[in-house]
């Protein structure tokens, strides 16, 4: 007796965690099906059929006699990806060439960016340009070294009307130290410029400057490590990193090249009515694409919209010493015509 009710627990036992077994997997297969739905090759038609039957079943506003319906395109086809086969694993910006932890990289942007919530109406002194605005540049210092292209922003600006040579009437005050490189493996990253800095008499945790940047950190990492305390100082910068900006305060300027010219020289090209301008090319751009490390799967993907007429992107992969080693199927082509 004892013998069969130890076969009926037994066999009780079995079939509760076979059923238990089989909900499971329909718990599964439930929580699978948006992705399978997705997935579904009729999705498109079948999205459109249930669109076309919901909006039946409504009342439909009335149309405006006096306006005709704009005629849109009807597509049932869902967009391809940006990215061709494989080129988003092979472009992607590989972890071990990020030599900087998290840890790290936020320590050095709260060292240098301590004033995150700085504003126009907390971090400058409106009360300095109640007679003007004028902008004040400092005298360089002995041994300073100034760029071409720094050079230029400061002829512009002791150019302009609104320069002062007295910095007690200046609204807004400029570095003479070159602060545009910050890429310590570049000929033209300037020292100690964080003593030079701070040995202005009027800096004053750099309330009512503006520094400008074109580059900062150093490949492939670029955690914008300037070198210095940016305090209270407006920055100008390039590619500038949306956790650091501060809106209504810092400026985003392009970046542009020491060819660039100081003035523009041509008749513009916009008439009224006229947009976009009747010129030969709408978009050009020559420079470097990264094949690793921040910014390198933005700049691998944009050859797509290069078309050899009005849209020109010539591109070259020799970035760094090691470049052939991460080199894809596309160096050889850009760069020989990066090179003509």
């Amino acid at each position: 007796m004892q013998a069969k009710k130890r076969y009926l627990l037994v066999s009780v036992g079995a079939g509760l965690l076979f059923l238990v077994y089989l909900w499971g997997l329909q718990i599964g297969e439930f929580q699978q099906q948006p992705y399978q739905y997705q997935q579904f090759p009729q999705y498109p038609q079948y999205h459109q059929q249930e669109y076309q039957y919901y909006h039946q079943s409504q009342p439909q506003p009335q149309r405006s006699p006096s306006r005709s319906p704009r005629p849109w395109p009807e597509s049932t086809q869902l967009l391809e990806p940006y990215l061709e086969g494989g080129e988003q694993e092979e472009d992607s910006p590989q972890l071990h060439h990020q030599h900087t932890s998290p840890r790290e990289r936020r320590a050095i942007r709260d060292n240098i960016y301590k004033n995150k919530r700085c504003r126009m109406e907390t971090c400058f002194d409106f009360a300095r340009c109640q007679s003007g605005f004028r902008v004040y540049i400092y005298p360089p210092q002995r041994g300073d070294e100034i760029s071409e292209t720094y050079q230029k922003i400061l002829t512009s600006i002791e150019e302009s009307r609104f320069h002062t040579k007295d910095p007690t009437r200046a609204c807004l005050f400029i570095l003479a130290v070159d602060t545009l490189d910050r890429d310590q493996l570049s000929a033209q990253y300037v020292q100690n410029v964080r003593l030079r800095i701070q040995n202005l008499p009027t800096w004053n945790d750099g309330r009512n400057h503006l520094v400008f940047n074109l580059y900062s950190g150093t490949w492939p990492d670029y955690t914008e490590d300037l070198g210095f305390e940016v305090g209270q100082a407006m920055l100008a910068k390039a590619s500038a990193d949306v956790v650091n900006f501060r809106p209504n305060f810092d400026i985003s300027i392009p970046l542009f090249s020491k060819d660039h010219p100081l003035k523009g020289g041509g008749i513009g090209y916009l008439t009224l009515n006229d947009a976009p301008p009747s010129r030969k090319y709408l978009l050009v751009f020559k420079g470097k694409r990264y094949l690793t490390g921040i910014g390198s799967e933005t700049r691998n993907a944009l050859y797509h919209i290069h078309n050899g007429e009005d849209i020109i992107l010539l591109t070259t992969c020799k970035h760094g010493k090691d470049w052939e080693k991460h080199k894809d199927s596309r160096c050889d082509r850009d760069n020989e015509e990066y090179s003509k």
